[in-house]
């Protein structure tokens, strides 16, 4: 009876976790085949608005406006857009003092969404992109020109490369490195098989007319760009992958802030999973929408070091029961093909320039990592009806 019940347990649990490592293998293999984008020069120079919507955000804003305006997209072409959701007045004054668009906003419940479209709503419709950062972002100096130099393509939407600002301990390598394995399967693998890249929240583009548009729509308390990324596919419009157009991100460093993201990003994820999976199964059927269909599965993925940990875990322990046991070995040669794929996986999916030593000894936080991201699932429930703010401010490490 045990044994009938362990091999039906195991045999659940190998079809689970296989069916989500067969998916992060498939496209981490694809992404070594990605081929970036060819920019040619561009013929015009695009009006673009850099949207930079920031919620108490003081202790970075001044660094990333400053950054911003030293683009070599000439100054003319683009406006730099602050929206300050509950700044200190000290702040703003300086602002002022900037050549940049300051727009003040007050919200009962503060939403990236909400700011985006007071901001939008009071800007001439002058232009022609729409660059959305976050309050902690520095764009690299050439960003909006490889930005303008994409939109020749005739592209609805691209998603940039966002890259670690700070790798000052471990559980920040962690963030960083989580970033790039999610780069190469979400946006580069899924270039590579031709279908659209995932975008981020920030460090992306849009076509300006078309953006404003679509997030009149947009009430998203968390996850808006889940929102807009699901609008985009179910009319089967394209979104591309720029992945030497770099963005600097701040990885969070600290277990509080490292928990209340990635509560809030699970959250995001299941809510619209529920909401657009039978949808996206019948625009599949009728519609050939894979794009569609292929981002409501993606939401459902367990988060690669949770993958990993369940894996080796599973792995570990099913192979030492069903040798005690006597099971079929059959089942433990399942569970070590599958950890092996999922380690292959990750290391495919890992730039060659964190095969260092700071990278080694931040693996020794990875269980730590695993708790707190198993924690952040325990906590999801409500996390998508409120606001999780992530405070920004680090000694920066680029």
């Amino acid at each position: 009876m045990i044994i009938s019940i362990i091999t039906i347990l195991q045999l659940f649990l190998l079809i689970i976790l296989g069916l989500a490592i067969i998916y992060i293998f498939i496209f981490a293999f694809a992404g070594l085949f990605y081929k970036e984008m060819i920019l040619s020069e561009a013929l015009l120079n695009r009006k673009m608005a850099v949207l930079i919507p920031g919620y108490k955000e003081d202790a970075v804003i001044l660094e990333v406006v400053d950054e911003a305006l030293k683009q070599s997209y000439a100054s003319e072409n683009y406006d730099v857009v602050v929206i300050a959701d509950s700044f200190q007045s000290d702040t703003l004054e300086l602002l002022k003092k900037l050549p940049v668009k300051l727009i003040e906003v007050s919200f009962d419940k503060s939403t990236k969404s909400k700011a985006l479209n007071k901001a939008m709503s009071q800007l001439p419709d002058i232009y022609d992109i729409a660059v959305i950062l976050d309050a902690d972002n520095l764009m690299a100096p050439d960003f909006l020109e490889k930005i303008n130099k994409s939109f020749e393509k005739n592209i609805i939407a691209v998603q940039g490369h966002r890259v670690a600002k700070n790798l000052n301990n471990g559980l920040a390598v962690l963030d960083a490195v989580s970033e790039e394995i999610n780069n190469h399967i979400f946006r580069k693998g899924h270039r590579a098989l031709g279908l659209s890249s995932a975008i981020i929240g920030s460090g992306m583009a849009f076509r300006y007319d078309y953006f404003k548009t679509m997030m009149s729509d947009v009430k998203a308390i968390g996850g808006f760009d889940k929102e807009i990324e699901l609008k985009m596919l179910s009319e089967k419009q394209k979104i591309e992958y720029l992945n030497e157009a770099l963005v600097y991100d701040e990885k969070v460093h600290k277990a509080e802030a490292f928990t209340n993201q990635r509560r809030r990003w699970l959250s995001a994820q299941i809510h619209y999973f529920q909401k657009d999976i039978g949808k996206a199964v019948t625009e599949l059927i009728i519609h050939g929408n894979v794009d569609y269909f292929d981002k409501a599965m993606q939401f459902i993925q367990p988060p690669r070091i949770l993958l990993l940990g369940i894996s080796v875990l599973g792995m570990v322990l099913f192979v030492l029961i069903n040798y005690w046991l006597n099971i079929q070995p059959i089942y433990s040669s399942a569970w070590i093909i599958e950890c092996t794929l999922c380690i292959l996986a990750l290391l495919m999916s890992v730039p060659a320039s964190y095969y260092d030593k700071k990278t080694f000894w931040a693996l020794l936080e990875l269980p730590k990592g695993m708790l707190l991201m198993l924690s952040s699932l325990l906590k999801i429930k409500g996390a998508n009806k409120q606001f999780l703010h992530t405070q920004h401010g680090t000694n920066n490490n680029k």
